[in-house]
């Protein structure tokens, strides 16, 4: 067990001078915890071994190799005189190689605050008003609250969990690496960019990786992914072997492409074993900032095989000097060894197990630097250069001279108001005390068989957003040019909806939309309103085409040229038959008949203007109504005047009465009225109990509103009998061929209508009335022109 020996107490507080080179006296002194060293050995019980028997750890060596640099610089004023002037600073250093380590190291410096508020010495003189480290979220959960009962200052340079920044918990925990938080937005993002909706998620059993592991989960479902395989890695052994198997096993089960680890890189470099001896290959692994970066988890025989690896890393820092003050101390630290033997010595029965390390120790083996050394050092040298800055405003330095002063470390929390540029990096802390910084995307490159980390993206917290390049990634794979993809069910095409199959919604199948329906942006095939309408397949829907026979078309003013042509041969006959109806030829064509039926043809004819424009009700009342009355009264006069001829021609001689009683009582104006009253009663009883109106048909067509009026052509007109008239009856031939017009265009448009509905099909509604007006037309015409020719060849006579 650890101890710390009251004689040692004693002999530092007689002003001894360093009793180690992890230990510097000074005016202000500031701790730091490193992993200086790693245990083959570590126990649950409460007893440590002593660090100095673990393997040197190279990478919190360079570390702790971090503040001693920056300290040094603050006290010759090399980088910044100004900053704390006639102030020297000093550091008590300790190796946490273990977690009981770390609670060690905790107790010492709270026994530093404790003498001090009693009025004691604490160890030379100077208790540490600050404390930096330690390096990973576990430990932090040790120091953060006992430290904060006395309100010291904690830095973290790879403390990420973001539990810790609960200010209501851990009032005085700061940090320079950014929260876990952001770490998993930018996974995230990552994520999202690639369209990786199908995942398996692992995380380390500690809190580092549980909390991430939780913190991903949550943040998963709201951007579209699905984690299909969630696991706990535990810490490598024997014992924990068939469980890591089962792990990997469980993977290749689910058929995952990606894989998203979110662990330490001491378990992780344990998991990844076991993966490359199941011969997994072809994956996509993304790795934390801790693991991504780390040597330790690249440099296992095999790594290469197991596919791709994109990673988040804390972002790229240079920090000149660093490796040139690591030579000149180690040269330094081996002259004096000798020298100081017998100090280290009493140092060593003081405290040692965590303060009896010497630089000739840490530095017998490859001492590079990779670049998660350098970016971890420059945290530790930001959090260094954080303090010295908060003790710059408590000293009032800005004079030019610092007005030293017993500091307590409470005041120190003036970190808050600290904002500074270091290396042409912005360092200040927000009310979590995190910090603003970002992260670099990372990408494994194994060209040449040779490892490497090119930087292929970065990623900003505040607002949220992501670059990268994916032209400088080398995906590790057998199709190294393709993006590999990672989904349950592959996307819906355009117009199709999701079926979910299965509890997880990126498992899924696809069904079309029908028509009339649209994909909505909840996924869902909605209906198109009534005026739109949308094609199979459809995300939107589009206005329906309006149909109907406008004023200004060319087809309509053609049509209407006719018409007014027509009406103009109508109204001119008429006219003309009016000036001559007591003349003989008039007579003989028919006289007041022909007539009657000229005006009705006028009115037939006037009825095609109801066609023409948007549908209006008066236009609508009118529009079927007046063309049949009009065109019975019509009709009814060439029956009539069909009915004469068979008795002049055929009966006149058999029934001579009947054709007299005929004659004499007006026998062809009753016809006339007859038919025509009754077509008229018909139309205003039709009129009146279903009155025809504007309506928009939107069953016809999918893609169009047709404007009309309710209610379909009415035939009005009688059926047509075939008559025996005499072959040389002058008319007969023009009355049967006008009949035949006049059926043959109304066939077409009743057949035309049952298979189209657009303009083409008004006009030629319009059409056929006109053709209608003309043939019959045709009849008076013929009735003038051989009455004429009869009258004519009487004279001759």
């Amino acid at each position: 067990m650890c101890a710390v020996s009251a004689r040692s107490i004693q002999a530092q507080s007689a002003g001894w001078g360093p009793l180690s080179e992890l230990h510097l006296s000074g005016d202000y002194s500031f701790a730091g915890m490193f992993p200086l060293h790693n245990l083959a050995y570590t126990s649950n019980l409460p007893d440590l071994q002593d660090c100095s028997q673990g393997i040197p750890n190279i990478h919190g060596y360079h570390l702790m190799q971090a503040m001693r640099f920056a300290i040094e610089q603050i006290n010759n004023g090399t980088a910044n005189g100004a900053l704390l002037p006639g102030v020297k600073l000093g550091y008590q250093i300790y190796d946490i190689c273990s977690m009981s380590a770390s609670a060690l190291s905790t107790l010492e410096l709270l026994a530093q605050q404790y003498t001090e508020d009693v009025g004691q010495s604490a160890w030379d003189g100077v208790r540490a008003i600050a404390v930096i480290g330690p390096d990973s979220s576990s430990y932090s959960f040790i120091t953060a609250p006992a430290l904060a009962y006395y309100l010291v200052p904690e830095i973290s340079y790879e403390a990420s969990n973001e539990m810790l920044s609960n200010k209501k918990l851990y009032p005085t925990f700061f940090r320079t690496i950014p929260s876990d938080r952001n770490q998993v937005m930018a996974m995230i993002e990552l994520l999202v960019k690639f369209n990786w909706t199908w995942i398996a998620l692992l995380g380390s059993d500690n809190d580092y990786g549980l909390q991430g592991m939780l913190s991903l989960s949550q943040l998963a479902p709201s951007n579209g992914i699905c984690i299909a395989y969630q696991g706990v890695i535990p810490t490598y052994s024997a014992a924990t072997r068939p469980q890591i198997k089962q792990m990997v096993k469980s993977i290749l089960q689910t058929h995952v492409t990606t894989v998203v680890v979110f662990s330490s890189k001491r378990i992780v470099s344990g998991f990844f074993q076991v993966v490359i001896e199941q011969n997994v290959t072809d994956k996509v692994w993304i790795g934390t900032e801790d693991w991504s970066v780390a040597k330790l988890v690249s440099g296992i025989p095999g790594i290469q095989t197991i596919g791709s690896v994109l990673g988040v890393s804390i972002k790229s820092a240079m920090l000149p000097g660093l490796k040139e003050f690591e030579d000149r101390s180690i040269e330094l630290s081996r002259q004096s060894a000798m020298m100081s033997q017998n100090s280290a010595n009493l140092w060593n029965q003081a405290v040692p197990c965590l303060q009896n390390s010497t630089m000739s120790m840490l530095t017998s083996g490859d001492l590079s630097m990779g670049m998660y050394d350098i970016t971890s050092a420059f945290n530790v040298y930001k959090a260094v250069y954080a303090l010295a800055h908060a003790l710059h405003l408590l000293l009032s330095c800005d004079s030019g001279t610092c007005q030293k002063m017993q500091v307590k470390p409470w005041q120190v929390r003036a970190l808050k108001q600290v904002r500074f540029s270091i290396e042409n990096t912005s360092m200040y802390f927000d009310s979590n005390g995190d910090p603003p910084t970002g992260y670099d995307i990372v990408a494994w490159d194994w060209t040449g068989g040779l490892w490497s980390l090119p930087i292929i993206g970065s990623y900003s917290p505040n607002p949220s957003r992501l670059k990268i390049n994916i032209s400088l990634i080398k995906w590790n794979s057998n199709t190294p040019n393709v993006i590999p993809v990672s989904v349950c069910s592959p996307e819906c095409p355009t117009g199709y909806k999701r079926i979910l199959n299965g509890q997880h919604k990126c498992c899924f199948d696809c069904e079309a939309c029908l028509a009339a329906t649209f994909l909505n942006k909840s996924g869902d095939c909605q209906s198109c309103t009534l005026d739109e309408w949308a094609p199979p397949e459809s995300e939107q829907c589009f206005n329906r085409t309006v149909i109907y026979l406008p004023w200004d078309e060319p087809m309509s003013v053609a049509l209407l040229v006719v018409l007014a042509l027509t009406m103009l041969l109508t109204l001119g006959t008429a006219l003309t038959f009016l000036l001559h109806l007591n003349t003989p030829v008039v007579k003989s064509a028919g006289g007041r008949t022909c007539l009657v039926m000229l005006t009705a043809l006028l009115g037939a004819a006037g009825s095609a203007f109801c066609h023409f424009g948007l549908p209006r009700p008066m236009a609508c009342l009118l529009k079927q109504p007046l063309f049949t009355f009009s065109i019975t009264v019509c009709l009814a006069c060439v029956a009539v005047r069909s009915i004469q001829v068979v008795c002049i021609f055929k009966l006149a001689n058999r029934l001579p009465r009947a054709y007299e009683t005929w004659a004499k009582n007006n026998g062809p104006q009753v016809v006339i009225a007859a038919l025509s009253g009754t077509e008229l009663f018909i139309s205003l009883v039709r009129v009146s109990s279903e009155p025809p109106r504007p309506t928009e048909d939107h069953q016809f067509y999918d893609d169009a509103i047709v404007l009309e009026c309710s209610g379909f052509l009415w035939p009005g007109a009688a059926i047509e009998l075939a008559y025996d008239l005499p072959a040389n009856y002058n008319e007969a031939k023009c009355i049967t061929f006008s009949l035949l017009i006049y059926i043959i265009s109304w066939i077409s448009v009743f057949t035309m209508y049952s298979v189209s509905r657009d303009e083409f099909v008004m006009a030629l509604h319009v059409g056929a009335i006109l053709a209608s007006v003309l043939g019959i037309h045709s009849v008076a015409s013929q009735c003038l022109l051989s009455s004429e020719a009869t009258v004519f060849t009487s004279c001759l006579q």
